[in-house]
């Protein structure tokens, strides 16, 4: 049986494949990967955050990468951005449902670092040393 283009389609959509640069769960997987949206979501952990809160909390972080970053986010339904009229005008923002469901695996990722730093820092070391005294 020959399929349509429109039937290719279909069954393509069906069978995502994160290896492929155009499927979309590889295209989440690259937008929710970054260690800016993991500071950020661990930051909001807590309840509804002002902008200047988030920046204080997470250090490193510019303006313009955590304005991005909660762009980003927000536009992934993973946040939402609260903005109250005043002088100066209030911006908080606050994890949604889908962000909460994401939240419990970073928190699964960033127990197993902190488990594993010690022994990641020696393989490090290690892998270092070997390829120095290799050149």
């Amino acid at each position: 049986m020959t399929l349509t283009a429109e039937q290719k389609r279909q069954t393509a959509r069906k069978h995502y494949n994160a290896s492929l640069d155009l499927c979309p769960a590889r295209q989440l997987l690259e937008a929710i990967s970054s260690k800016w949206v993991t500071l950020v979501m661990l930051a909001l952990e807590d309840g509804q955050q002002r902008h200047s809160d988030l920046r204080k909390r997470i250090p490193g972080a510019s303006q313009k990468m955590l304005t991005s970053t909660l762009r980003s986010l927000e536009r992934d339904g993973l946040v939402l951005r609260h903005v109250t009229v005043s002088v100066p005008v209030r911006t908080d923002y606050e994890l949604t449902a889908r962000g909460r469901s994401l939240l419990r695996i970073i928190f699964e990722m960033k127990e197993w670092a902190e488990e594993h730093m010690d022994d990641v820092a020696a393989s490090r070391m290690e892998h270092d040393r070997h390829r120095l005294a290799f050149n």
